[in-house]
Order: structure tokens, then C-alpha cells, then sequence
């Protein structure tokens, strides 16, 4: 065997496993976005099984706001069917619904003041206040992921194994910007 052929089975090695290490690269980012969806996921699920429970303690004070609990509900089953359909676009669209009608239903909770103390209330609103907080972390979690994916897949040299082998870009879970601004509690009691 020459020189020449050495230097470049060697060069064609080189290639091959820098082919794969790119690969194997992209196949990681591709399951770390898929993990931090996961992980908002579960605590979706858990924030929708406490709402029931949530509306249904305050079904036993607040008898003359029923639009206020309906609101909630049909959110609530609005956000399941995105989630479940990994529709990152409607999930987004359906979150900004529900966060505005669980502050609608905070807010009116403070005209029944035997509501705010009953303590199963209390523990209810403090779990959804929580995994509101968590689905907020892991949502910034889930979208620091899917950017990685989305620039690594555009750059050079990885762009050509992304289009060869159909890595695609994902999207990330955004809000609108009038369901990320200050609430205007005036309107709220208003």
C-alpha cells in the first residue's frame, strides 16, 4: 500500500468519524428538546388534575360565578388537547388562556373570604401557584433546547447531515406578548 493510499484512508476515517460524532450530536439535541418537553408535559397533567379539585372547592362558596369556573374549565380542556397533540402553537395560545382565567378566579376569590381561608382551597391554589412556577422554568428549559437544535442544525458542517438524515427544527413554546405583560387588576375587579 502507498503513501497516497494511507493518507487517504486516513483522511476518509477521519471523515467518517467526524460524520458520526455530528451525527450523534444532533441525535442528543434532538432528544434533549424531546426531554424538556417531557418534562412540561408532566407537570401539565398535574396542574390539570388539581384545577378540577380547585373548581370544584370553590363550586361549594361561589355559587352566583359559575362563567368565572366555566372559563377555567374550558381552558383547561383547551390546553389537554394541545398538549396532547404536541401543538406547540395552540399550547402557547391555550396557557395565555388559562393563566388569564385562573387570575380572573384569584381575583374574584377575594370577595369570599370563607373561601380564601378554607383550607383545602389554600393548598390547592398554593400547588397551581407551584406549578405555575415549575411549567415557567421548564418552558425556559424546553426553549433553551429546541434553540440549540435550531442553530446547530443551520451551521455548517452540521446543516448537511441535518438535511441528509431529516433532523428538523422545532419550535418553541412562546406566549403572546399581552399574556406576558403586568396584569391590570383593575380590569380585573372592574
Amino acid at each position: 500500500m502507498g503513501t497516497a493510499q494511507i493518507v487517504t484512508l486516513i483522511i476518509l476515517v477521519i471523515v467518517a468519524l467526524y460524520t458520526i460524532l455530528l451525527y450523534n450530536g444532533l441525535v442528543t439535541l434532538k432528544h434533549n428538546v424531546g426531554r424538556a418537553w417531557s418534562n412540561i408535559d408532566v407537570l401539565l397533567k398535574q396542574r390539570h388534575d388539581e384545577l378540577p379539585k380547585l373548581v370544584e372547592t370553590c363550586k361549594q362558596y361561589m355559587q352566583f360565578e359559575q362563567q368565572t369556573l366555566e372559563k377555567v374549565m374550558q381552558a383547561r380542556a383547551a390546553v389537554s388537547t394541545a398538549r396532547e397533540a404536541h401543538n406547540v402553537p395552540a399550547l402557547s395560545s391555550a396557557e395565555g388562556s388559562l393563566r388569564t382565567s385562573l387570575g380572573g378566579l384569584f381575583a374574584v376569590v377575594e370577595a369570599y373570604p370563607e373561601l380564601k381561608a378554607d383550607a383545602s382551597f389554600k393548598t390547592l391554589q398554593a400547588r397551581i401557584i407551584g406549578l405555575e412556577n415549575a411549567i415557567a422554568d421548564r418552558r425556559e428549559f424546553y426553549n433553551d433546547s429546541v434553540n440549540i437544535n435550531n442553530v446547530r442544525i443551520e451551521q455548517f458542517p452540521d446543516v448537511i447531515i441535518a438535511k441528509k438524515f431529516g433532523f428538523k427544527a422545532f419550535e418553541l413554546l412562546r406566549f403572546k406578548a399581552d399574556e406576558i405583560t403586568d396584569v391590570n387588576v383593575k380590569t380585573l375587579f372592574g
